[in-house]
């Protein structure tokens, strides 16, 4: 379980093709704290860290989640949001994240506003997750709020700190983010498909 704080934009080491999973080495200022076992979220994403090395570990990816995710589209020198799995004696900060992503996304437009910036992304709806006006939402791993919810798109407004500290600076139009769709909404939206 994660809350979307993410605590470091760390960089992708190396990638390793292993029939149809891919290995993927990280390297970021807390290694030396992680196990072999633990739960990591990398761009939203729910890792299990499986070899760790002085500066750097690695975590696997398998084909479910390539096809569900951004990281199949990762190269060396990129830069992935990671946030440790929350305490439960800690405040929650975002809102509950499970590290499950939906689907991706892509991003449409990057706005300056003059000291923020907006972000739009667009979805296939066909999947049938929404976003709510003010509702939460987390793009690679990053707890947001919904402006401008539409059917299949929505913007979110970044403050510098999240700009400066998390990928968010390297989107451009045509970038692809991974989505997780709020709990509760996904929740609702399966009562009413089945009570059809």
């Amino acid at each position: 379980m994660f809350s979307g704080i993410v605590e470091e934009a760390a960089k992708v080491v190396k990638l390793e093709q292993d029939k149809e999973n891919l290995h993927i080495t990280m390297n970021c200022s807390f290694t030396d704290e992680l196990k072999i076992d633990q739960s990591l979220a990398h761009n939203g994403v729910c890792l299990t860290v499986v070899k760790k090395e002085a500066d750097s570990y690695t975590v696997t990816a398998i084909k479910e989640t390539l096809l569900k995710s951004n990281l199949g589209v990762l190269k060396p020198g990129d830069k992935v949001n990671l946030e440790r799995s929350m305490k439960l004696n800690d405040r929650l900060d975002g809102h509950i994240v499970q590290g499950h992503v939906d689907q991706t996304a892509v991003c449409k437009e990057v706005k300056e506003a003059d000291g923020s910036w907006y972000f739009t992304f667009e979805y296939d709806p066909a999947q049938h997750n929404i976003t709510v006006e003010k509702g939460s939402i987390t793009v690679n791993g990053v707890s947001l709020t919904v402006v401008n919810s539409q059917r299949n798109s929505f913007q979110v407004a970044i403050i510098p700190y999240t700009y400066e500290h998390t990928n968010f600076h390297q989107f451009k139009s045509g970038t692809i983010v991974n989505l997780e769709f709020d709990i509760i909404g996904k929740y609702v939206t399966r009562l009413l498909e089945l009570q059809k």
